[in-house]
């Protein structure tokens, strides 16, 4: 039986970087505890007024954000905060499939599209991998506004 697992970020700020990747993947942030979170209703601004309700110190409340697959089927992403900074090349990173189906030019330019969104939304683009098969179908390498490397594949 397989297990299931939660993929946890380091993070210098929980919020923005959870925000970014709730893009990237079509995830979203879960309602605080016992909140009804309307349609429309900022679910940051939620959790800011239950840590204030539960007395957290405004100093804590980005201390950590979690994401969740609205369909119940991908893993749990926590996103914690901690003091250092990212000094080296990530050992685990995320492939997202952005171009499922498609192959050579066709393929190419959907991972074009979606790199451009998120450089939007605030990722950098670091290289591209163009198709060579039958090993690889080309990829893009990203780096997430925190600089931990993804791949759009």
């Amino acid at each position: 039986m397989a297990r299931e697992f939660q993929v946890t970020f380091d993070a210098a700020d929980p919020a923005a970087l959870s925000t970014f990747w709730a893009e990237v993947l079509g995830y979203r942030l879960p309602a605080p505890p016992g909140v009804e979170v309307e349609e429309g209703r900022d679910v940051l601004a939620a959790w800011e007024e239950f840590l204030t309700r539960a007395g957290l110190p405004a100093e804590e409340h980005n201390s950590a954000a979690a994401l969740e697959d609205p369909d119940g089927a991908g893993p749990r992403l926590f996103f914690q905060r901690v003091p250092e900074p990212k000094t080296a090349k990530n050992r685990v990173h995320l492939d997202v499939r952005a171009a499922p189906g498609l192959a050579g030019a066709e393929r190419m330019a959907a991972l074009e599209v979606e790199c451009a969104r998120l450089v939007a939304l605030g990722a950098r683009r670091l290289e591209r991998f163009e198709p060579a098969p039958p090993l690889s179908n080309g990829f893009i390498v990203m780096a997430d506004p925190e600089g931990n490397e993804f791949c759009l594949d």
